[in-house]
This record gives structure tokens, C-alpha cells and sequence, in this order.
């Protein structure tokens, strides 16, 4: 399946990547190595007490929000993408899951009606752990999904000639070879 829409794509890449920091979580939280999962930490910024963060209604409240800043942070990992390219993936997927996560999680420390912030460590890590792979898994899928059309934009400079055609210069020159070739 390739995608066209750059917006459909993100929103795609982004739940695809939010499973796979989901499932890291949940592996963290079983292990003892989290105190809380994410959505019970994103969801005690909606509710008034610990013990709601944590019932079945604080989980799928935290679980939307999770959702919802996965799926935006798909939607601007692909217009990164767009204007920056597929190349380097991995360092790119990385950094944007990192940067996204240390976002969230700071976001999430800091506001003062939260009732259940990480302050330990090994919580902050785990999400960060996660984050990361978030990253990577919907860099990955926004390039793997994601139509050529989408990456190919015309260098922000013009006094450097492209080292490499984009696909708008070949169709551009084949084009012209074939008025060129054709009888009028």
C-alpha cells in the first residue's frame, strides 16, 4: 500500500509506531521497571485523584491521549520527512522519538494538575526507551508507505544545482525528449 496523503500517512505512522512504545511499555510496566504506564500518567492530567488515572475510564482516557499525540507526532514526522528526505532514517526516527517523548514527558512532570508524574528514573527511562522506538517504527513506516512524491521537493536553494535529479526534473526532461522526438 503506498500513501499520497501526507496526512493520512503520519496519522498511520504514528499509531502503527504508538503500538510498538505501547507494548514497550507494557513489558517495562510488568517488569517492575515502570511504576506507572504512560496512559495512566497522561490520563492523571485529566482526572482529580490517582486511583481514577488508574480505573478502566482513566486508562482509555490516557490510552486517546497517547493515541492522539502519536498520530500528531506522525503527521509532523512526516512533513520532516518531506522536507528533509528519506536518507539517514534511523537517526532521524530516532531523534524525533526522542525529542517527542522528552517533550510529552516533561509536559506531563510539569503540569500542576497532574496527579500521577513519573519522578523516578527508571519510569522516565522506560518511556524514553519507548519513545525512541516509537520513532523509529513511524519513520519507518512513513518511508516505507509513503509515495515518492511525498520526499521529492525542489531544493530550498538556487544557486546549487541538485547533486541528483528529483523526479519533477526527469519528467520534466522526458517531456521534452519526446516533443523533441514526436512529429508535429
Amino acid at each position: 500500500m503506498i500513501i499520497k496523503d501526507r496526512f493520512v500517512l503520519g496519522v498511520i505512522s504514528g499509531l502503527t509506531g504508538n503500538v510498538v512504545k505501547m507494548a514497550v511499555d507494557e513489558i517495562s510496566l510488568r517488569q517492575k521497571i515502570s511504576q506507572r504506564s504512560f496512559r495512566t500518567t497522561a490520563a492523571g492530567v485529566w482526572v482529580s485523584k490517582k486511583k481514577e488515572a488508574s480505573s478502566p475510564l482513566g486508562q482509555v482516557l490516557g490510552g486517546i491521549f497517547d493515541f492522539g499525540f502519536a498520530s500528531l507526532g506522525g503527521v509532523a514526522t512526516v512533513y520532516f520527512l518531506s522536507k528533509t528526505g528519506r536518507d539517514h532514517i534511523l537517526v532521524k526516527g530516532a531523534t524525533s522519538g526522542v525529542v517527542l517523548g522528552s517533550f510529552l514527558s516533561a509536559l506531563l512532570n510539569v503540569i500542576p494538575n497532574n496527579r500521577v508524574p513519573p519522578k523516578d528514573a527508571a519510569s522516565n527511562l522506560s518511556y524514553m526507551l519507548s519513545h525512541l522506538l516509537y520513532g523509529l517504527t513511524t519513520t519507518s513506516v512513513a518511508a516505507y508507505l509513503g509515495h515518492p512524491s511525498i520526499y521529492d521537493t525542489p531544493p530550498h536553494n538556487d544557486y546549487l544545482a541538485p547533486t541528483e535529479q528529483t523526479s519533477e526534473m526527469r519528467n520534466k526532461q522526458k517531456k521534452q525528449e519526446e516533443q523533441y522526438v514526436s512529429p508535429h
